[in-house]
């Protein structure tokens, strides 16, 4: 049996979820390697996939439609649709499990309702579920030979905008499969033996990295799942293989919680959040946009974004917090900037981040949670090598100020050659009068009774 591999970059059916400008750079790059893997077979088209996909099962004489299931709700839509058009052609539809470890239907509780707290979701909806992940399936043995697909072809569905700006995010990551199954032997390798503690530091390098490359399924979870416990089988569990093994279970929760709750990208889960007192602060926004917040370690993080498409972990966090609880502006102006400049960008993880830091979500840290970037730096970033890196503005300053520098003497900041205010900006806010705002904002969703 040969298979005609088609991609097509359906923007019609996305509406506003429409991916963003980083996710259309590594998008790109993704499907040059993949059609080099297809040894130049796949076809690729731009339009509705409920239009092209009928059209093209008839113009190939297909008699069967293959594809991975997807979770977002515009794609369960389309496809639901699609596959009735199939099935009404008398044609055979076959979908898979491509994506997610278990299937979001399976994982419930006793009662038939699903889980809205992590734990219980992860150690006894999926892993004591008896039904474990399934093994790795190889690769198709062969391709529909037909016109070579070109690299004209690929660009002329416009992923890559005219402007150059993604040329640090191109020598910085290396899209395609080769690259996702070499970023997890190098983190199998050497990441994941500190990685509990590890993946808190900004400053070292513990974590996968492997987000987009499962994000575009250039590597499934069940490809590193079944890694790990090779991993395991070969050296016993260990805290930190347990501790990787449930950041999976993470992603695993989030798209369930967008499959049966999906409006979690726009609506909270948390409903009195509705009432919250939200500020319309656009030059606010911008500055934190921009990284010139005047806080260190958040500014760190949102160049990094800015100039990589990646933000460690623990500084989405603290940017996060920052943005929502100290600003007091809305988790949705958050998302919406992540969505843009992310090359991981996945509508479930960022919904459910989002909303688990704001307070609102399922299983959330709590509002009155709110990150001190100052403490943070100081406790993650412990010598500064992270905010040197990305703020070089302040590389000459010594470790006991580079997390505060408005609060070096005059001395220190000439000899660092440092003017606040004009080389790095003085803190936007102050800290603990936004912080008690911003409890006082979150008391009055609960009015005494």
């Amino acid at each position: 049996m040969c298979i005609v591999p088609v991609y097509i970059l359906d923007d019609d059916s996305a509406g506003s979820w429409a991916m963003g400008a980083a996710a259309r750079w590594w998008l790109h790059q993704s499907l040059t390697e993949l059609n080099k893997g297809l040894g130049a077979g796949l076809r690729v088209y731009r339009g509705r996939a409920d239009e092209l996909i009928p059209r093209l099962a008839q113009e190939f004489g297909a008699c069967g439609v293959f594809w991975n299931r997807c979770y977002e709700p515009w794609r369960v839509a389309r496809d639901r649709k699609i596959e009735s058009q199939l099935r009404a052609s008398k044609l055979q539809v076959r979908t898979f499990n491509g994506s997610l470890l278990f299937e979001p239907e399976q994982v419930c509780k006793a009662d038939g309702t699903p889980y809205r707290v992590f734990t219980p979701f992860y150690r006894k909806g999926c892993l004591q579920s008896g039904n474990a992940p399934r093994k790795p399936v190889s690769a198709p043995i062969s391709v529909l030979p037909g016109r070579p697909t070109s690299a004209n072809d690929i660009a002329g569905i416009g992923l890559l905008p005219e402007k150059r700006w993604y040329e640090e995010m191109a020598r910085q990551w290396h899209p395609g499969e080769d690259g996702a199954k070499a970023r997890l032997l190098s983190f199998l390798d050497g990441g994941i033996w500190n990685y509990k503690a590890g993946r808190d530091r900004p400053d070292e390098d513990y974590v996968s990295r492997l987000s987009p490359h499962l994000h575009f399924g250039e590597i499934s979870p069940h490809e590193v799942w079944w890694a790990v416990k090779a991993l395991e089988a070969e050296v016993g569990i260990t805290a930190d293989i347990d501790h990787f093994q449930s950041e999976l279970g993470w992603r695993e929760f989030s798209h369930n919680l967008l499959v049966h709750w999906p409006r979690l990208p726009e609506q909270n889960l948390q409903r009195k959040f509705d009432r919250f007192p939200w500020l319309d602060d656009e030059k606010s926004l911008q500055q934190w946009q921009r990284g010139e917040t005047g806080y260190p370690i958040i500014d760190a993080g949102m160049r990094e974004l800015w100039r990589t498409g990646y933000m460690h972990n623990r500084a989405r966090m603290i940017v996060a917090s920052f943005l929502v609880k100290n600003l007091m502006i809305h988790w949705h102006h958050g998302a919406a900037w992540f969505w843009d400049t992310l090359v991981d960008a996945d509508l479930a993880n960022n919904s459910a981040s989002w909303q688990w830091v704001a307070g609102c979500g399922a299983d959330a840290a709590p509002f009155f949670r709110i990150f001190n970037p100052v403490t943070q730096g100081q406790r993650f970033d412990p010598d500064g090598a992270y905010v040197r890196h990305f703020v070089p503005e302040l590389s000459r300053l010594p470790n006991k100020f580079i997390h505060s520098p408005w609060l070096a003497s005059p001395g220190i900041l000439q000899h660092a050659g440092l003017r606040l205010g004009r080389d790095y900006p003085a803190p936007m806010v102050d800290l603990q009068k936004t912080r008690v705002r911003a409890l006082d904002a979150f008391k009055s969703l609960n009015p005494p009774e």
